[in-house]
């Protein structure tokens, strides 16, 4: 049978193309051939080459071809032959974890202490327990961090009775706070910033004796003294920690100052102790002393107890009975309340911290008995003292006074009530939540309670917050015939003035040639 030409021109055609196809299989195998100096191979480097050249699509692209592919080979060069490593900066989250790594193994160090000895940090799982019912904590990891930082606080402090007080928020890190009862052997140490205000003061005394100014007529308003260490606003004091494992910082006392500053001003927290407090009115301190402050308004706000669980201390004496209701004591008959019956009135609950006044202390002081002992003025300012009114002094609610008696701020109530679950209300625990100062919570489950803060710090301020507005500016000084300016002259008055001292200027010189011819 003959084939026609067609025929056999498809059939060369086929031959020719399977050829091909062979050859180009063949040519990609010898690129893929591994290298025995690099893991990567000619047909990939290619690749990579040619990929590169069209994502920056160089101008000169064949007189650089030979430098861009020692630029991948570069690349992609591992030297398996050195002994150094590589310098690896750790985390924040590592660091973090290796100061909480010491914790764990300083409890380990104390697993041969007696469980049945009363230590001076509580049971923060048990409350931990109660909190998550409530719906209320930080987590029970974090919780158990915390039990072994409050541990690791009281073994080297020597504390005898700490709490876990709650943890305020800041923009940067926030703040876990630890209280702590006072002991009689405590005593707080002079600030620089006390010690500067010695030295300013010995400087300007100084000064004044060497070359004395002028002294200022105004009087500054006496200073409110501060608390004893405690009593009052100071009766604890506090630690702080950004976070478990970190060491624990002693907070300053409070000043009635920086507790009238504070609540006149609504900032926020960033996490650094000594950073300044930029707000106006002008805040008396640093983030420090502002954040004892806040811890000093929640404290006498928020700390509440099972109505009868304390009891108030009774002395004898008239001048006695005023100041006997400083501190409370723990009510040993004490029987308990169901939480069902705390859960359903306010009047089950009782404050047992005292009200702060507006003067900024828990007990009212008369600043103007300290202004004439101290002021050495003369007659007039003490004629003034002698007229002016005494101060009326201020009385808080006393201690362990029913929350039923709050008032409510911006047609809000103070306080919500409610049971932690009320499938089984048999079981449940009474919750107590703050609406003045958001994060405030109490339980109590009829004998045991407790208080914990967790929040912002900021008072609730209704809808929005105003600040303070700026004082009205100083009045002038009074006008007088000795102050008031005169009007400018006309032409013809100054001609007039100027000829009446030509004259004056003839006379005398008159006088003064009569007087030489004489001599």
């Amino acid at each position: 049978m003959q084939r026609s030409g067609r025929d056999c021109g498809e059939m060369q055609r086929l031959d020719a193309d399977g050829t091909g196809a062979r050859q180009a299989a063949s040519f990609k195998a010898f690129l893929q051939k591994s290298s025995s100096r690099s893991d990567r191979n000619l047909y990939d480097h290619l690749v990579l080459l040619l990929a590169k050249i069209m994502d920056e699509r160089p101008d000169d692209a064949v007189d650089v071809l030979e430098d861009m592919s020692l630029e991948l080979k570069r690349a992609s060069f591992k030297d398996t032959q050195r002994s150094l490593r590589d310098h690896v900066t750790p985390s924040v989250g590592e660091r973090l974890a290796e100061q909480q790594l010491l914790l764990f193994k300083h409890a380990q160090d104390f697993n041969h202490e007696d469980p049945t000895v009363e230590t001076g940090f509580p049971n923060v799982n048990e409350s931990a327990f109660y909190l998550e019912q409530a719906g209320v904590g930080l987590g029970r990891e974090e919780m158990q961090r915390i039990l072994l930082a409050l541990k690791l606080l009281v073994e080297s402090h020597g504390l005898p009775q700490c709490r876990l007080w709650g943890k305020i928020l800041g923009t940067e890190s926030s703040y876990i706070i630890a209280e702590a009862e006072y002991t009689e052997g405590d005593e707080e140490q002079s600030t620089d910033e006390d010690l500067q205000e010695e030295e300013e003061e010995e400087s300007g005394t100084q000064e004044n004796e060497t070359d004395p100014v002028p002294r200022s007529t105004y009087l500054h308003p006496p200073m409110v003294p501060k608390e004893a260490l405690g009593t009052g606003a100071n009766r604890f004091f506090y630690f702080v920690c950004n976070e478990p494992g970190l060491p624990w910082v002693k907070l300053p006392s409070v000043s009635p100052a920086q507790i009238t500053a504070a609540r006149h001003i609504c900032k926020g927290f960033t996490g650094r102790l000594d950073s300044p407090v930029l707000s106006y009115p002008p805040f008396p301190g640093k983030e420090a002393n502002y954040l004892r402050a806040q811890i000093a308004r929640i404290s006498a706000g928020t700390q509440v107890s099972p109505s009868g669980f304390y009891q108030t201390v009774e002395e004898e004496g008239e001048e006695e009975e005023e100041m006997a209701h400083d501190q409370c004591l723990v009510n040993p008959e004490f029987e308990g309340v169901s939480s069902l019956e705390m859960a359903q009135s306010l009047s089950s609950w009782v404050h047992h911290i005292q009200h702060i006044l507006k003067q900024g202390r828990c007990t009212w002081v008369n600043t103007a008995m300290k202004v004439e002992e101290d002021s050495i003025e003369e007659e007039e300012a003490a004629e003034k003292d002698e007229q002016a009114d005494e101060p009326e002094p201020e009385y808080g609610p006393p201690l362990l006074t029913n929350l039923s008696q709050d008032a409510e701020m911006f047609h809000t109530p103070p306080w919500s009530l409610r049971l932690s679950s009320t499938i089984t209300p048999q079981h449940a625990v009474a919750v107590l939540r703050s609406n003045l100062w958001p994060g405030a919570f109490a339980y109590s489950n009829g004998k045991r309670f407790e208080n914990i803060y967790v929040g912002w710090g900021l008072k609730y301020t209704g809808q929005g917050y105003s600040p303070c507005v700026p004082p009205p500016p100083q009045k002038e000084y009074p006008s007088g015939p000795e102050v008031t300016e005169m009007l400018d002259p006309s032409v013809e008055e100054e001609e007039e003035m100027r000829m009446a001292l030509e004259e004056q200027q003839e006379v005398q010189q008159e006088l003064e040639e009569d007087e030489e011819d004489e001599n």
